[in-house]
């Protein structure tokens, strides 16, 4: 009788360094296997991808500003996932804020003026999507929708589901860009080990942590900003403000979905001085850093 073999395969997509790793009978199989994960992948990313013009998500931005837009099951399970983000933050976790793009720019690094930022704010709101039944429409005239909030780690954890599920994989993990969906441990029984990077040291790791199932993600200031007069200026945007939150270099959580840890993890940076009293209140363990390099922690027992 063989024993498995543990298969690594790294890649890039969505914008990322990628790697998915499992134990695997053969190497046929586990090429086969990777196929259907890959398949998976790409399929989320034609459908929800606001970067190609003919996603679903490309067409109902074109199209819901004018007219009602019909969407399926699964965009429409992701909207309502939206409503708790949404509720849950405060209405600071907004998956209709993307087009704050629109005025930071931070290949140019400029600070946009308030009258620039102000514009923009008026068309971004997620209680201007309105719903009807499987339709949405707009109520704002230059709205779009960006599920980059929460898409990666939600194609982690359909990419394991598909290994797990299809392929009957016991062991292994999906790894998009940091944003991690562990399915199960080493074939001895072991934790993976999963390494959390400096924020401000990007080749060194600030703390490793072991998982044997579940998901992994961390939001940061690190991935895309600019810095002006000493003062960096991150991606993660305030929709209240327009402001890009300042108060944590990165925040890492450890749920029992990718989708929920990178989510709970935006909206704790999204919460600023009260993140840790948020953070405490939710049934996940944390490791966050403060912009003076102070770590604040909380250990899990579930995951």
């Amino acid at each position: 009788m063989t024993h498995p073999s543990l298969f690594t395969f790294p890649f890039k997509a969505l914008g990322s360094r990628c790697e998915i790793k499992f134990y695997c009978e053969n190497e046929h199989d586990a090429n086969r296997f990777l196929a259907l994960a890959l398949q998976e992948l790409g399929r989320i990313e034609q459908k929800y991808s606001r970067y190609l013009p003919d996603s679903l998500i490309s067409q109902l931005n074109q199209t819901a500003c004018k007219e009602w837009f019909e969407v399926d099951d699964e965009t429409l399970s992701l909207f309502q996932y939206a409503d708790k983000l949404y509720d849950l933050s405060g209405g600071t976790f907004d998956i209709t804020s993307g087009i704050f793009r629109r005025v930071w720019d931070f290949d140019k690094a400029v600070i946009p003026s308030s009258e620039a930022i102000e514009h923009v704010k008026k068309n971004i709101g997620w209680p201007l999507v309105a719903r009807k039944g499987k339709t949405v429409k707009f109520l704002a005239a230059d709205m779009e929708i960006d599920l980059g909030g929460f898409g990666k780690e939600y194609a982690a954890d359909r990419v394991a589901d598909v290994l797990k599920n299809e392929c009957h994989i016991k062991s292994g993990l999906v790894n998009l860009g940091g944003d991690i969906k562990v399915i199960g441990p080493k074939l001895d029984g072991e934790p993976w080990q999963l390494g959390i990077q400096d924020p401000r040291a990007l080749d060194k790791l600030i703390a490793t942590i072991p998982l044997i199932h579940g998901g992994l993600a961390t939001s940061g200031d690190y991935e895309r900003y600019f810095e002006h007069d000493h003062k960096r200026y991150c991606h993660i945007i305030n929709p209240k403000t327009g402001i890009p939150v300042s108060y944590w270099r990165s925040i890492t959580i450890i749920a029992p979905l990718a989708v929920v840890a990178g989510s709970v993890a935006t909206i704790a940076m999204l919460k600023e001085a009260l993140a840790i009293e948020f953070l405490d209140k939710q049934d996940f363990a944390y490791l966050a850093i403060d912009n003076q390099g102070r770590l604040f922690q909380k250990q899990h027992t579930n995951v």
